[in-house]
């Protein structure tokens, strides 16, 4: 966003002279070139000033020639009151910058870009007397405003959290935050003036570490961090963060001048829940297996590879298997049949073939549910559970167009193949996404924080709470429905919910729960509501954090195990439904 503009004053005479360290003259003729003004510039585009000859001297601060075209520098003002100022050097065509801490004098004509002063020189000097060089700011918190040390070299003396990574390999950039990790506003706070509130508190804690080129990183791996931090998560903290301020493609960030110390959040083992039925729910990450034969790569929207493909089945299995879980709830999964060749067929053979059980099954609806490339499933293992009747599915309105169909199954707890418990409900539901594409009318982002499609999402848990109404499994008794809501906690589809008396078996944790990351801000997409009989019944829930925290490039990078299977948490809940 544009920077606030404040006029550069062109000062006569000895008045010139005290701006900056130092001045060609001390009484500057007619022709005599200005001195750059200590106040912030800002304008978004690049504006040359009245006088094309300005004159700024300082101290090398920052050598980014090779990844940004140019150097920082940084000059002291001794005017009083007036802060030091910083200054982008652009770098002739094969010119290097000059030594880091050198005292320079840079002549030429300076812009504003997004803020930041700069220069394009028409003169270097080193100058043979050093000055003192200037110590980093020193920042125990967030600055009140960035703009005021736009081109300084700062230091944070205040721990950061690391928010996000979905850049890091690309561009070698972090989401940092001081006073711990950023969470969506609409997870912890009501859209509208509320969720405001809290994405302004977000953007004040939020800075960008960035490695000091555009391109991509050799490895993925910034050069600032160590290397036994390839595997970094989200919730790592960082300290020792010494960078220059900058302003670019529309974010603040720090181009580091010194690698980070990092106090690596660890990998947490699978959750233990309560609980003799376990119901989990887990967002896929588009399972494709191409043709099913080892063919048929790259998919439409999956795996490129069958190698890819291998990885991320092999993951999945890890990740499902861990849980110890008795149904669960898939999203993103191919609309591929039920045949051999399907998906999810794959999928509990290599489950199967992964325990000594074998007792996987996946429920079967003869064909889709939906026509959409990707569906919803469900798979359960038999030796715990069975179904009991057919399965359900709603469809029409917006689940003909934009949300997946629903599907629904009973189940009852089962001992030595004896029905031994209460019967259960499960459905499986995927709404419509945030993105906005073609949103139009009611679905357009209005600026509340739903983003858009809320009206589409809203009107598919209306529809879906009529629709369970009718018990299309039976019974609506003892129900749980989950899977990704593409909502936030306090989003007016799960308002629906609530406000009819259905429950949220992670509300009132110490820490708001997440199950996934989206521009450095952590929230739940993924959710498990239950009817009131059947929450009167859980016995626990948890989140296993295996793959929103991690960096996107993990599944790559490792050979095996469930990191990073998904973009998405799975959640469990226990229920304790057995004997009387």
């Amino acid at each position: 966003m544009p920077l606030p503009v404040r006029s550069l004053r062109l000062l006569p005479g000895l008045l010139a002279c005290a701006l900056l360290t130092a001045c060609r003259a001390t009484a500057p003729g007619p022709d005599a070139p200005r001195v750059a003004d200590s106040s912030p510039v800002g304008d978004s585009s690049p504006v040359v000033f009245e006088d094309p000859d300005w004159v700024v001297d300082g101290h090398v601060t920052g050598d980014f020639v090779e990844g940004m075209g140019g150097w920082f520098m940084e000059s002291a003002a001794l005017r009083r009151g007036a802060p030091p100022a910083g200054v982008f050097v652009v770098a002739a065509d094969g010119a290097s910058a000059p030594p880091l801490g050198a005292h320079v004098r840079v002549t030429g004509p300076l812009r504003s870009v997004d803020g930041l002063r700069t220069m394009h020189p028409a003169h270097i000097e080193t100058l043979p007397t050093p000055a003192p060089a200037l110590p980093p700011a020193r920042l125990t918190g967030a600055p009140q405003n960035w703009s005021e040390l736009i081109g300084r070299r700062v230091r944070i003396d205040a721990p950061l959290t690391v928010s996000g990574q979905h850049e890091r390999s690309r561009r070698g950039t972090l989401v940092a935050s001081f006073d711990g990790r950023l969470y969506v506003p609409s997870e912890i706070a009501q859209p509208g003036a509320k969720a405001a509130m809290v994405q302004s508190a977000n953007a004040h804690r939020r800075i960008l570490l960035d490695d000091g080129r555009d391109d991509a990183p050799e490895d993925g791996a910034p050069w600032y961090l160590p290397e036994t931090a390839r595997a970094l998560r989200n919730g790592s903290v960082l300290t020792g963060v010494e960078g220059i301020v900058d302003y670019r493609h529309g974010a603040w960030r720090l181009q580091l001048t010194a690698p980070v110390q990092v106090q690596p959040a660890p990998r947490p083992a699978p959750p233990v829940v309560e609980g003799d039925v376990r119901i989990a729910a887990f967002n896929l990450e588009n399972l494709f297996n191409g043709n099913g034969r080892g063919r048929g790569f790259p998919t439409a929207r999956g795996a490129e590879t069958p190698a890819q493909y291998a990885r991320q089945l092999e993951g999945l299995v890890a990740t499902i298997t861990a849980l110890d879980i008795d149904v669960a709830a898939l999203m993103e999964l191919e609309n591929d049949g039920y045949d051999a060749r399907s998906s999810i067929a794959q999928l509990v053979d290599a489950l199967n073939a992964a325990g000594p059980t074998r007792d996987w099954r996946f429920v079967g609806t003869g064909e889709g549910p939906g026509s959409d490339a990707i569906r919803v499933g469900l798979i359960y293992r038999d030796t715990r559970v069975r179904p009991q009747g057919d399965p359900a599915t709603l469809g029409g309105g917006p689940f003909e167009r934009s949300s997946r169909v629903p599907l629904a199954q009973a189940f009852v707890p089962v001992r030595d193949g004896q029905p031994d418990g209460a019967d259960f409900s499960v459905v499986a539901v995927h709404f419509k996404s945030k993105g906005c594409g073609t949103a139009e009318g009611a679905d357009r982002d209005i600026g509340d924080g739903q983003a858009c499609w809320n009206a589409t999402r809203t009107e598919s848990a209306h529809r879906l709470l009529t629709w369970l109404e009718t018990a299309p499994t039976g019974s609506n008794e003892r129900v749980a429905v989950v899977g990704d809501f593409n909502a936030y906690a306090r989003e007016d589809p799960l308002r629906l919910f609530y406000d009819t008396g259905w429950r949220d078996p992670f509300a009132g944790a110490a820490e708001p729960p997440h199950s996934f990351v989206f521009d450095g801000q952590a929230g739940r997409l993924d959710h498990a509501l239950l009817s009131p009989a059947l929450a009167e019944r859980v016995a626990g829930a948890a989140k296993w954090h295996i793959n929103a925290d991690e960096p996107d490039d993990m599944r790559e990078r490792e050979a095996s195990g469930p990191w990073r299977s998904s973009d998405h948490d799975p959640l469990v809940v226990g229920l304790k439904l057995r004997g009387r």
